[in-house]
């Protein structure tokens, strides 16, 4: 067990470590996402276990702290204003299912945030496919998409000097989802 645990927390840093800004984003979410859906599952346990309920709601707060301290309210605009806004009110109501025991503040909670990943998410494809149109040479990001869209990926591109951004894209795709 202690080998397994290692290997994944090996595994996680180096995630972390080589990632992306918008990788982390998604990695982000889905920290908060895994989060949620362990409190929910300790809660409505045929025997709550409300610690570790606290522990993973804690935990998605923690989350959304992060996701509130990153905003870039000056390059972000109007937009940012209304993410501070949501980020607050789901902080707010993971207060109150802690403070009450109930879950169904927890799964609203869950839901907005696999909402604001898949809309991440989304947006990535869209840059991703106007870089492609863009560079129809670059064979990496090629085969990125091409495995996103279960395909069978093309000969690797033989260029070790000047690495594709589609590199790190793919990584973010495959680790993320």
């Amino acid at each position: 067990m202690a080998n397994t645990n290692n290997a994944q927390y090996t595994y996680q840093a180096t995630r972390i470590s080589t990632a992306t800004k918008e990788q982390l984003l998604l990695i982000t979410y889905d920290i908060g996402i895994k989060a949620c859906r362990t409190a929910e599952n300790a809660m409505v346990a045929k025997t709550p276990d409300y610690d570790t309920a606290n522990k993973e709601i804690i935990r998605t707060q923690e989350v959304i702290r992060e996701l509130m301290v990153t905003l870039n309210k000056e390059r972000g605009g109007d937009m940012a204003d209304k993410l501070m806004q949501l980020y607050e009110y789901m902080y707010q109501m993971l207060v109150d299912a802690n403070m009450k025991k109930e879950v169904e503040g927890i799964r609203t909670v869950r839901g907005m945030l696999e909402e604001l990943k898949q809309t991440w998410e989304s947006a990535l494809m869209q840059l991703l496919q106007k870089y492609q149109e863009e560079h129809p040479e670059d064979k990496d990001l090629q085969n990125a998409m091409n495995e996103l869209e279960g395909k069978k990926p093309e000969k690797p591109a033989v260029s070790y000097a000047n690495p594709s951004p589609a590199k790190n894209a793919k990584a973010g795709f495959t680790l993320a989802g």
